[in-house]
């Protein structure tokens, strides 16, 4: 266990979310842990920007990753991190504005990548060995 709160413990299969309902009613638990911890409870924003960030990422696993294959939410101070881990190794494809895909100009894609990107303090994107991406981003809870 880290220094922070974990969803899950090393010992067990990993906890995989069946929606983006039940990641957002995961994060919001952890979130709450956080609340009632030393430090002062993360911000209205910042849960909402965590929550907003957990549908996007595992609304966009079960679209167009293949299904969700991993998903945790850890907490340190100030900070919460949300990870997604999906079967595609196919990184996120970049949009523009009008949701329009910057490489191609083709009209498919939304929001989602650019409102994470705006959102997050970091984002990690890596692609395991064994197949599959993860993505890993991290948010301030202030």
């Amino acid at each position: 266990m880290t220094a922070g709160h974990r969803t899950q413990d090393r010992n067990r299969r990993p906890f995989v979310p069946h929606d983006a309902a039940e990641a957002r009613a995961q994060v919001a638990a952890a979130l709450r842990v956080a609340a009632t911890g030393n430090g002062s409870p993360p911000s209205t924003t910042a849960v909402g920007d965590a929550l907003l960030v957990t549908s996007e990422l595992v609304t966009n696993a079960l679209r167009h990753g293949g299904g969700l294959t991993g998903f945790d939410v850890d907490l340190d101070p100030g900070v919460v991190t949300i990870t997604v881990a999906d079967a595609s190794g196919e990184l996120p494809h970049l949009t523009d504005a009008h949701g329009r895909e910057r490489a191609t100009g083709l009209a498919e894609g939304g929001f989602g990548w650019p409102l994470i990107k705006l959102l997050a303090q970091e984002i990690r994107l890596s692609l395991p060995p064994e197949g599959g991406k993860t993505i890993e981003v991290r948010l301030p809870l202030h």
